[in-house]
């Protein structure tokens, strides 16, 4: 099924392979549906009982590596879906494999999330898994072999290079994780590109936002519908009849904490302040875009997306001056259309 109205601009079409198996969506599913529903209606022993239960990730900062100056306002989050090659949990307290090991697991999604200093927004932006970059100490490859040759810190670097955008925390969820939060919340109806709505459960999700060989314009239109389905988990959770029903919180709640994990300075206290100043925002204050590209191509017989380097200098730009919606009013982005609410 065409996915041309979910993606905007005159991208060209690439050369595809067939998807994995398994792909994952993104940490931005945990992070911004747990902090909806951590305080919708939660009294404060629920709010410190949960929020105190989420894995952190050991040694997930890059050392002896330049640091981008911190933003002049607001934060930034870098957000990982994991394509672990695991039959078991390698994400969130409830984990059993390796979150990481050497040329095993591959980030398969990726978003450079800004939360500005007024916390009245959320802008993400998906970076292309196939984008052609330099990786510190590996030469020129795919953007996402920095996770398979080393974890957290080298992808971490590898994107703060890229862009000059200080990363302040790190997110990953893998695809076990991704299942089972869509199945907690009841399943997702998906708006299609028809205008058709469809319901998925955890499975037949997976399956919708890993597809790319019959979308016209490859991964570019995959990344929206990563972000369609973010933004269609977030509408039902903020409108759902779970949020008054205390059992069915909790199970939700329960499965956020064991599938999500945080990097090791995302401490107990900053993740509470940041779920209560976000209370207000919605999926109409949000917004979803490509990273700017120039095109895509082959290098060493691999399929790759060439980043546009003039237009990414003025979106991270904006990232690091905290005027994303300014950035917006002026330059045309491959955007996903905008929400209803």
């Amino acid at each position: 099924m065409s996915a041309s109205a979910e993606a905007e601009g005159g991208i060209r079409k690439r050369k595809r392979r067939r998807p994995r198996a398994r792909t994952v969506l993104l940490t931005a599913l945990a992070l911004l549906v747990g902090a909806i529903l951590l305080t919708a209606g939660t009294g404060y022993w629920a709010y410190e009982h949960y929020t105190g239960r989420v894995q952190r990730i050991p040694q997930t900062f890059p050392t002896n590596a330049p640091v981008p100056a911190a933003s002049k306002g607001g934060q930034n989050f870098l957000l990982m879906g994991l394509d672990s090659r695991s039959d078991v949990p390698t994400t969130g307290s409830d984990a059993k494999g390796t979150l990481w090991k050497y040329g095993d697991q591959r980030s398969d999604a990726m978003m450079l999330v800004h939360i500005p200093a007024d916390h009245s927004a959320a802008y993400v932006v998906s970076l292309p898994r196939d984008s052609w970059v330099d990786i510190p100490g590996r030469g020129r490859a795919k953007l996402n072999a920095a996770f398979s040759w080393g974890g957290p810190p080298l992808l971490i670097d590898t994107v703060q290079r890229l862009t000059d955008v200080r990363v302040d925390h790190f997110a990953v969820i893998d695809w076990n994780g991704f299942r089972k939060l869509t199945d907690a919340v009841g399943g997702v109806d998906i708006l299609m590109a028809d205008g058709e709505r469809r319901h998925m459960d955890g499975a037949q999700a997976l399956d919708y936002v890993g597809e790319r060989k019959s979308l016209p314009n490859g991964d570019f239109d995959r990344t929206h519908r990563q972000q369609n389905y973010l933004r269609t988990v977030l509408e039902k959770v903020m409108t759902s009849a779970s949020l008054k029903d205390p059992l069915r919180l909790k199970r939700t709640l329960d499965i956020f904490t064991e599938t999500v994990s945080v990097d090791e300075r995302f401490g107990d206290g900053e993740l509470r302040e940041l779920v209560w100043s976000m209370r207000e925002v919605r999926a109409g204050d949000m917004t979803f875009m490509n990273a700017p590209v120039k095109g895509t191509g082959t290098v060493k017989g691999q399929s790759v997306v060439h980043l546009d380097p003039a237009g990414g200098a003025a979106l991270w730009k904006a990232y690091r001056d905290d005027t994303v919606g300014t950035y917006l009013e002026t330059h045309p982005v491959d955007r996903l259309r905008p929400a209803t609410n």
